[in-house]
């Protein structure tokens, strides 16, 4: 099942040349009406005559995080704000905000590629989707409402929060489907759990559209064995314009509209551009986008590409499984950790629940981390000794993965902090 079979199922030569058309026209109109792209260009010695082929992406410069931030508000910019429709917004924790813009067509290419996404998930028209990503700045919950809405399901808005109500509209509403990030379905799951809700005898609930934070196999694992659903990874970001692209039922890879994005994958380290199949650091360039045009942006996601057809009969792109990023990287005691790899390290263990948390300190030169971890009902026990020794367990399992000593701490179910939204489980207490 296709939404849009022309696109989805393209010979590869065929999207390149469609790209490198989009790809020109991009470079030519950012040359002559972009200031930001036009100084870029002109101070690496780049006009878009230079740009004879889709591998002369190559020469133009990157884009980064921090050039939104430096331009704020909407200084990069490619259209008035007459033809602005809609803002969303970065939180700026981590620095200055950053404001993604959008015309009326930009709208309409991020609807199109969510309906993509749906359908390859198999929702249409008989599902109702209970759309648990937060609505406002944040773009999950507006792009997933309007994809869901192009496929003809029908949306229930509930954002996050008032958990309980949820689960109550969701059993009333007879809820098909839910998007949200990953972290608050396992919350959802827990407090069900509480209330004497089993998903597979009361509820309808059959797929999840899970993102916004990175979710390993093993946790995919734990949720549609626990709830009896199937549980699919869906990708984007703001400077994309939100989530776009998903995995399809045949789950080998998330799938990327070719048409609207580009990709490459790079050395995080060195910039060079990897081959199909290599693990690198993602570069997207957005190759319809009028508002707020996005040219080789750095995204610091880590994954590998393929264009080989899926099983599924889709030809377009698909990236893996997003395994981290490379500016999330903890690099302890000269090692490099990802907390994807933590948290892969502990869903394999079958006492451990779903709630994790990941310090790092710093004593003199030496870093140090702890991992508190709870622990299920059922394996929590008063027995000294018996904490002990899966205390002793988990932290032999995490050194063997990490190469790395973590020190444990076991926590009772329901003692950790639980998270609606994304979830923030490293709290870094070094001064670097």
């Amino acid at each position: 099942m296709y939404w849009n079979a022309e696109i989805e199922c393209m010979a590869t030569e065929d999207l390149k040349k469609l790209q490198y058309r989009s790809f020109k026209g991009l470079v030519n109109n950012l040359y002559d009406f972009n200031r930001f792209y036009h100084d870029r260009m002109k101070s690496k010695g780049i006009r878009p005559d230079d740009i004879m082929s889709l591998k002369d992406v190559s020469k133009l410069p990157f884009m980064y995080k921090d050039d939104l931030r430096e331009n704020y508000p909407t200084k990069m910019f490619s259209v008035p704000n007459t033809e602005i429709v809609r803002f969303h917004a970065s939180s700026g924790t981590s620095g200055k905000p950053t404001v993604v813009g959008y015309t009326q067509n930009d709208l309409a290419y991020w609807t199109e590629a969510l309906a993509r996404s749906l359908t390859s998930i198999g929702i249409g028209s008989d599902d109702i989707i209970q759309v648990s990503y937060g609505y406002g700045l944040f773009t999950g919950g507006l792009g997933l409402h309007y994809g869901a809405e192009k496929v003809g399901a029908s949306v229930v808005p509930t954002s996050t929060g008032s958990t309980e109500r949820q689960l109550e509209l969701m059993q009333d509403l007879n809820v098909t489907a839910i998007a949200c990030t990953p972290s608050y379905l396992m919350h959802m799951s827990h407090t069900a759990n509480q209330m004497g809700i089993d998903f597979r005898r009361d509820t309808c609930l059959k797929k999840a559209v899970l993102g916004a934070e990175p979710w390993t196999e093993s946790m995919r694992s734990k949720i549609e064995g626990s709830m009896g659903i199937k549980a699919y990874d869906i990708y984007g970001t703001s400077e994309q314009a939100g989530p776009m692209f998903s995995e399809c039922e045949e789950k080998k890879g998330i799938h990327i509209g070719g048409d609207i994005m580009y990709v490459e994958i790079l050395d995080p380290d060195t910039g060079e551009i990897l081959e199909n199949g290599e693990t690198g650091e993602m570069v997207v360039t957005m190759l319809k986008k009028e508002a707020l045009p996005i040219v080789r942006f750095r995204i610091r996601d880590i994954t590998s590409l393929t264009d080989e057809e899926c099983p599924c009969g889709r030809t377009s792109p698909r990236i893996s499984k997003i395994t981290g990023r490379s500016d999330d990287m903890l690099i302890i005691r000269g090692i490099n950790v990802f907390p994807s790899q933590i948290e892969y390290t502990l869903m394999r263990i079958p006492q451990i629940g779903d709630q994790y948390m990941i310090e790092i300190t710093r004593e003199g030169a030496l870093d140090d981390i702890k991992i508190q971890v709870e622990i299920k009902p059922e394996f929590f026990s008063d027995k000294v000794e018996d904490m002990v020794r899966l205390r002793a367990h988990i932290e032999s399992e995490l050194k063997k993965y990490l190469n790395v000593a973590a020190v444990v701490e076991l926590k009772a179910p329901g003692e950790l902090p639980r998270f609606q939204g994304k979830a923030k489980r490293v709290i870094d207490k070094r001064v670097i």
